[in-house]
């Protein structure tokens, strides 16, 4: 039985296909017509939703794509839609500033955008009023534009203009007064707190396809049911996030016997700090992870700025896109160039792999069956090394790399004491350039070397051509990285650590950093 809240009404799920996205729901069960259906692939936004989960006494409001989420992520949350903002005959103040400000046109995507606007408010007013000290008092909200743009990268409309909605998320500070969802807060967190220990959960007897068939989601809080519950159904489909397993069946019409849902397990979302590693449980959404890591590696942290959208980014989670095993997932190839190992579990054992010999060939990993990531292991990264990502698309954001590129190197003395570069989309796996990093160890950090590591790069890769890039280009742009990696470390390494300091090599197609547009 799935146990939630739509709005402030308790729902308890039991005969519903738990392959229904929360999309479907709305619409076809719930008559929730205001959330709506544009891609059904987590791109353009129209179907957004919020979701408030509590988290250390007080609720985090996170806004989800409901077309990439199935039932059973609900279990334990409160839902939010359009159709909730709206209080008797007033607007709630996200609404009233996109018509003072006019925008909306056509309105299709309109509530899309609402709801990534009230989740900024929401979480900026809470951060708002941990600063001042002042949580009864409901602080306005400051205007903050990079979290704003943030905020909507994942809602792709702007047929009315961009600057009217940006208008309009100013205009949300200087709404002062307490609305209902403040002032329900309280009952909202005990009623949450009161459905979420549930240990498991299942929807049997739903109906498919016209035929009647059963289907069983199961929602484990510990591993050691997670564990059992593998023993007896080896085939199951483990569903974390979601937003990419979820596509099989948007888009693909597939449909799973058996899922088992990740997010009730506490020690899976755990983040753990020691003196030498970060320890990130394999849950862990992708936007709770990305302070820790920015801190110690801040390209890797504006890596994950760019991953997808922040819809994406609030149910994606870090292990899923290692477990995806896509050769254009963009964190592969930053944890494979920081050295990263994955601890996997299967009946309560667990063992080590460096994350490089995970990835077996397209779409396969070392995982065997009834086996799962535990957790990742990320070395704190060393002070005097060199660690830079490179992510080329065609867009800033809500985008797929066309290469996605990690370099992380150690300086001695003026030569390379150690290399690891790895990419993505240069072949059918995240993967290692070891003829590269061959041509560059022990040798000087000067631009020849530079120069025989970018030929090298030929005898390690040989990529493809589709419609993000031709492989003519992934190949020069690769190089080019490698180049640009060398130019850049010239203002941080000392003058004892650096040779050759003037590039001579033209760069074509130059690729940029992760913060940069392409």
């Amino acid at each position: 039985m799935i146990h939630f809240l739509l709005n402030n009404e308790r729902q308890s799920i039991s005969t519903i296909d738990p392959n229904t996205t929360v999309l479907n729901y709305l619409r076809n069960v719930q008559d929730r017509i205001g959330t709506k259906e544009g891609c059904a692939s987590g791109d353009c936004g129209a179907c957004t939703v919020v979701l408030a989960e509590v988290e250390n006494g007080q609720l985090a409001y996170r806004s989800i794509n409901s077309c990439l989420t199935l039932l059973p992520a609900l279990h334990g949350k409160q839902l939010l839609t359009v159709e909730d903002l709206k209080e008797a005959d007033q607007l709630h103040g996200v609404q009233q500033a996109m018509v003072d400000h006019h925008g909306s046109q056509c309105g299709f995507c309109t509530p899309g955008i609402v709801m990534s606007l009230f989740a900024y408010q929401k979480n900026a007013s809470q951060k708002n009023a941990l600063q001042k000290h002042a949580l009864q008092n409901n602080p306005c909200v400051e205007f903050n534009k990079a979290e704003v743009l943030e905020a909507l990268a994942g809602n792709l409309c702007r047929c009315t203009g961009y600057q009217p909605i940006m208008n309009a998320a100013k205009e949300i500070g200087n709404h002062h007064h307490a609305d209902k969802f403040d002032q329900q807060r309280q009952q909202t967190i005990d009623t949450l707190n009161s459905i979420r220990p549930v240990q498991c959960h299942a929807i049997s007897n739903a109906q498919h396809s016209a035929t009647h068939t059963l289907k069983t989601a199961f929602s484990p809080t510990t591993l050691q049911e997670l564990d059992e519950l593998l023993q007896q159904h080896p085939a199951a489909q483990l569903l974390a996030g979601g937003t990419d397993l979820v596509l099989d069946i948007t888009q693909k019409y597939q449909s799973f016997t058996t899922l088992i849902y990740l997010g009730g397990i506490a020690t899976l979302k755990q983040i753990n700090l020691t003196a030498s590693h970060i320890e990130i449980g394999a849950a862990v959404p992708l936007s709770q992870c990305h302070s820790v890591i920015a801190e110690e590696y801040p390209d890797f942290g504006h890596l994950l700025e760019r991953f997808a959208s922040l819809q994406i980014r609030n149910q994606g989670t870090l292990g899923g896109n290692i477990a995806n095993a896509s050769p254009i997932g963009d964190a592969p190839p930053a944890l494979i160039a920081a050295g990263a190992m994955l601890q996997l579990r299967i009946a309560g054992v667990r063992r080590f792999l460096p994350i490089d010999e995970f990835f077996v060939d397209y779409r396969k990993t070392q995982l065997a069956q009834g086996e799962y990531i535990e957790k990742i292991i990320l070395p704190r990264k060393p002070h005097d090394s060199i660690y830079h990502v490179y992510k080329l698309s065609k867009r800033l954001d809500d985008d797929i790399s066309a290469v996605c590129a990690a370099i992380h190197i150690k300086i001695n003395h003026g030569r390379v004491s150690s290399a690891i570069i790895a990419f993505g989309g240069m072949a059918a796996i995240p993967k290692r350039a070891s003829h590269c990093e061959q041509a560059l160890l022990n040798q000087a950090w000067a631009e020849t070397t530079i120069h025989q590591a970018m030929d090298a790069l030929q005898q390690d890769f040989t990529p493809l051509s589709d419609f993000r890039a031709s492989a003519d280009y992934r190949m020069q742009a690769a190089q080019n990285i490698l180049l640009k990696c060398w130019i850049e470390s010239q203002s941080a390494l000392k003058p004892n650590d650096t040779a050759n300091r003037k590039p001579t090599r033209t760069l074509t197609h130059i690729p940029t950093r992760v913060t940069d547009y392409v």
